[in-house]
């Protein structure tokens, strides 16, 4: 079964409320299994729970059929993404173009000027959907 992993802020964001209805559509157009993921910055030291998330999700759109809710703790949002892209063996991963400009800075501070689409499909090893924040 296709695999869609989006990860999204929490508490959720206008921005993270419109990535995660796509990767739903995404999701339900391709009879997909859905991971919900959030990454718990240590450094912020805020203790996000897998059933807040949920509780999170399921206010917002009501509930999300073949959905899994996963909550890692790291001190880079970028690696944990990858990271879970890679042991759920996504198939897709759906980001916000406000992440996506994120991974831009991070990558450009390493790389100089990357082309980032280039990088995260070539270290995701899937297709990456990125929705347009308004």
């Amino acid at each position: 079964m296709t695999r869609v992993v989006v990860p999204v802020r929490y508490p959720l964001t206008e921005h993270s409320k419109r990535t995660l209805q796509s990767a739903v559509e995404l999701a339900n157009e391709r009879d997909a299994e859905l991971t919900v993921l959030h990454v718990d910055l240590y450094q912020n030291d805020r203790h996000v729970t897998r059933t807040a998330l949920k509780h999170a999700a399921e206010r917002a759109f009501g509930p999300i059929e073949n959905a899994r809710y996963v909550v890692r703790r790291s001190f880079l949002v970028e690696q944990a993404i990858l990271d879970e892209a890679a042991a759920e063996h996504a198939d897709v991963v759906v980001i916000g173009t406000k992440q996506l400009s994120r991974w831009r800075r991070v990558l450009r501070s390493l790389l100089g000027e990357p082309d980032v689409e280039s990088y995260l499909e070539e270290h995701l090893n899937c297709e990456l959907v990125t929705v347009p924040v308004r």
